[in-house]
């Protein structure tokens, strides 16, 4: 190490190619990284979900879970495996060992449930599924004064076209009831056709639908044949044929039954400020960039609003990307602030080029860091963005020790070129060691194995990378800037603002020599003469400090309480309580919070919104 330092300080050419490398890779690098919230987190849960309508929880229980777990009780990988079964569904969560291949186990289960034959014959298809984690993105209302069925539509192109957008691949539409197609005859009908309701059902079934009719070889190549007959609405199932008579003429489903093309009969409603809506929900996962969706879902926004008739509203809501940008903003700044802060105190204590040179090797470090963020598979969140503040300071230490070591070898007489050589030769090993030992604290939070691992592993990942580089920029680029630096004067500066700032300095330097010498010195000299009580001292304050842990006096938060900027109000009313019922309730709240609303508007500016949903 010792003829590394002194031929990159020979050789300066080199150490700026370095530097130029760390930082221009590093700015070029920059632009092309994730920007997410949090980092993405594979759940490796599997889940299988089977519809049993009309069934109640014990009947779901007994007909569908209990088979569910049965068959897949031996699978491999398997870590635990819960059942939920609620009115008309079951639920079966599978949750994998740590290191599965989810995709591989998906098949398997896939493969084991179709092959269950004893469910019963009015459940539905199994879907089974792995649970992808989704971030939030933002929410769109659309609202006005349409009916169900033209608000539903708007919405579905609205969501259409949000998911047509580049990168942007979940989108869903929200507090829309499902179509539905309600067939209702009566009983008079039935006896004065002579039919029962098991022939009409059987009608149906057999007319509404798409058959495959094999293939015919002609001369110009093989036809496909194919009966397309499926009905999609109302009027397609009126000319259903349910009867031929024998003199010909037909009997179609329009003539016996009441046919309505509605929507299913569940109370699900929305409201934006008192108008109906609909909710569409943006949403990234993997690798999508927050801030490149919610750039270009504002961008269609506002061509959208353009085109809107008279009477219909669009907004946008719990948009996460401006919360993202207002927290590493926020970070970024506190990094600013910290970066002053510490150029300020070098400042006050070194030669000023020298602190500038010193202070430089942050921005190096962070930025040969960027440069290995794609490799590594990090994005920038708001973890990667507290790491850097946390190693901010610990970044600067080795480059102070490095620099002051060269500092007092000059002060002793030796050239610029000489001191830089032997003054980061004489501590590099210790600074090495300390710069290890702190990699060393944050090298658990990689190791950590399972999805805590994959949230906190960034936060480790980025600190390491940092001190990894702040070793490079202060053992090989730092030495040979402070040979080369331009010479300073020591005193009469012809520029009153230097000279006042080496006054200052001078000042500042002989007051800490002063401290250290007559203060520090003193209590460390006694500190040595009595060691056993010094010992006791630092037991006594360990004891201490995990009394407080043990006695519950010193409470411990996972996560800290943030406060929000949204506020929610929930209403739960008893099973079977009329809706009627239900809605003056919902008034009632929305009345509290329209009065809310004026009060918070009267104190700030710009309007508030207020969503309601009911179902």
């Amino acid at each position: 190490m010792n003829h590394a330092i002194a031929w990159m300080v020979n050789n300066p050419v080199t150490a700026n190619l370095l530097m130029l490398l760390l930082v221009v890779g590093g700015l070029v690098t920059l632009p092309t990284i994730q920007q997410e919230e949090f980092p993405s987190i594979e759940t490796g849960v599997i889940r299988v979900s089977v519809e049993y309508l009309g069934a109640a929880p014990e009947e779901v229980e007994e007909g569908v879970c209990i088979r569910i777990e049965e068959q897949l009780e031996g699978i491999r990988d398997l870590d635990r495996m819960t059942s939920l079964a609620i009115e008309g569904v079951c639920l079966v969560s599978l949750e994998l060992a740590i290191g599965t291949d989810a995709n591989a186990t998906l098949d398997e289960v896939e493969s084991l449930v179709n092959a269950i034959d004893t469910f019963p014959a009015e459940t539905e298809e199994p879907i089974v599924s792995k649970v992808v984690v989704s971030d939030p993105v933002m929410q769109i209302a659309l609202s006005g004064a349409l009916d169900e069925r033209a608000l539903k539509i708007r919405g579905q192109q609205m969501r259409d076209d949000i998911a047509a957008l580049p990168g942007v691949s979940q989108v869903a539409l929200d507090f829309v009831r499902p179509y539905e197609i309600s067939i209702e005859i009566s009983e008079a009908a039935l006896r004065r056709h002579a039919l029962n309701f098991d022939r009409v059902a059987k009608a149906v079934r057999g007319w509404s639908l798409d058959l495959p009719g094999g293939s015919v070889k002609a001369s110009s190549g093989e036809i496909l044949l194919r009966t397309k007959g499926q009905a999609y609405t109302g009027r397609d199932y009126e000319g259903i044929v349910v009867m031929t008579r024998t003199d010909g003429t037909t009997l179609t489903l329009g003539e016996i039954a009441e046919i309505r093309d509605g929507f299913e009969d569940t109370e699900l409603r929305a409201r934006l400020d008192g108008d109906p809506a609909v909710i569409i929900d943006v949403r990234r996962v993997g690798g999508e960039d927050i801030l490149a969706i919610a750039q270009r879902v504002h961008a269609y926004l506002d061509v959208k609003r353009a085109e809107l008739p008279a009477g219909l509203r669009v907004i946008s809501f719990q948009d996460e990307s401006r919360s993202l940008v207002i927290r590493i903003n926020t970070l970024l700044k506190s990094a600013r602030n910290g970066l002053l802060l510490v150029l300020l105190t070098l400042g006050l204590f070194l030669r000023f080029r020298l602190a500038m040179w010193v202070a430089a090797g942050v921005p190096i470090s962070f930025l040969g860091a960027f440069l290995f963020f794609p490799a590594l598979d990090l994005t920038i969140s708001s973890l990667t963005v507290m790491a850097f503040i946390l190693v901010l300071g610990i970044v600067v230490d080795d480059a102070i020790v490095i620099g002051e070591s060269a500092y007092s070898h000059e002060r002793r007489g030796a050239d610029q070129k000489t001191a830089a050589i032997r003054g980061t030769q004489a501590v590099y090993v210790p600074v090495v060691f300390g710069v290890m030992t702190t990699m060393a604290a944050f090298l658990p939070l990689i190791l950590v194995p399972g999805r805590m691992g994959q949230f906190f592993g960034s936060l480790g990942a980025t600190a390491i990378l940092c001190l990894i580089f702040s070793l490079v920029e202060s053992q090989l680029i730092l030495p040979a800037h402070l040979a080369h630096r331009r010479s300073e004067s020591r005193g009469g500066h012809p520029n009153p603002l230097v000279a006042g700032w080496q006054r200052l300095q001078g000042t500042m330097g002989a007051g800490l020599e002063r401290f250290g010498k007559e203060r520090y010195g003193r209590a460390l000299r006694l500190a040595l003469h009595w060691r056993y009580a010094t010992l006791a001292i630092a037991v006594g304050v360990l004891i201490l400090s995990f009394s407080l842990l043990a006695s519950g006096r010193l409470r411990y938060q996972f996560f800290p309480a943030v406060e929000g900027d949204v506020a929610h109000a929930a209403l739960t009313m008893p099973r079977g309580i009329p809706v009627a019922r239900t809605e003056r309730a919902v008034r009632q709240i929305e009345a509290a919070a329209e009065a809310l609303i004026a009060e918070m508007d009267a104190e700030r500016e710009g309007p508030s919104i207020a969503l309601r949903r009911l179902s």
